[in-house]
């Protein structure tokens, strides 16, 4: 039995209906991670001002703000002055509702469900931001690492297991960020990627976090060879890790347990 089915029984609503609502929800979510994503980095305040064209600096009208639909009418294009708006807001808002509708299908509870859930939205706005600036925030994992130590049995993970993930986790990139620095004389990590490890080893436990290390360096190291036969990069260009590690996590995030309970059968 999952989420959705518990709060099918307790309402008595159809699950369908349910569904739309919680993808509504996740819509909304997501329209929200759009601000966060476009102002944390740049040191705004996620209350005001209202949205506005990063173009034009006219205000967006309420009945344009919907999300998913307010794109879809615009257009992808801006009401005043036609300059284009990126289809990352409409992707973002998408990925919202696929976390919460995700959650609540692959949760065994409510609250593992919302657990869930919002590990899965800060991580859609580390890899956008990640993407963008190079940067992962404080302001999202330090706060995660905390509440993952708090809340890590809403994701089946022991109190102990996400104590030595969260240590685990941040001990592994730290040692590796300062192995590499010294060899090459550069940075080959950033601090930001040491303490997103200890907050999802914290959500997640050492097994998920080691897991979300072998899946996010593959994925790495697959991106990495394609750009390198498109010409695009080569040996010596830098990747944003929490990129990789970003999707990496959301697997494990939804489906590390079953993942690990197959391979302890092998």
């Amino acid at each position: 039995m999952n989420a959705l089915d518990l709060l099918h029984e307790s309402t008595g609503l159809p699950a369908g209906a349910l569904l739309a609502g919680v993808v509504l929800l996740g819509l909304c979510l997501g329209s929200f991670l759009n601000v966060v994503i476009w102002r944390l980095p740049r040191g705004e305040s996620l209350v005001g001002p209202a949205s506005h064209c990063p173009a034009c600096g006219t205000p967006v009208r309420r009945r344009d703000n919907l999300p998913l639909l307010g794109w879809l009418r615009l257009r992808g294009r801006c009401r005043d002055c036609a300059a284009p708006i990126s289809p990352r807001y409409p992707l973002v808002e998408l990925l919202g509702g696929a976390a919460l509708a995700a959650a609540v299908l692959l949760a065994p509870g409510i609250g593992a469900a919302a657990a869930m859930a919002a590990v899965l939205l800060a991580l859609v706005a580390v890899f956008f931001i990640d993407l963008d600036h190079r940067l992962i925030l404080d302001v999202i994992t330090l706060p995660g690492i905390a509440l993952g130590l708090v809340f890590c049995r809403q994701l089946g993970t022991t109190r102990g297991d996400a104590l030595i993930g969260a240590v685990g986790g941040f001990a592994a990139l730290w040692l590796i960020r300062e192995g590499y620095r010294r060899l090459r004389g550069v940075e080959g990590l950033g601090f930001g990627d040491v303490k997103l490890a200890a907050m999802l080893g914290a959500w997640l436990g050492w097994q998920g976090v080691m897991m979300t290390f072998l899946a996010g360096s593959f994925l790495g190291t697959l991106i990495g060879l394609g750009l390198v036969l498109a010409r695009r990069a080569d040996g010596r260009t830098a990747l944003p890790y929490g990129v990789f590690l970003a999707p990496a996590a959301m697997a494990v995030t939804l489906w590390g347990h079953t993942a690990w309970r197959w391979y302890l059968s092998l």
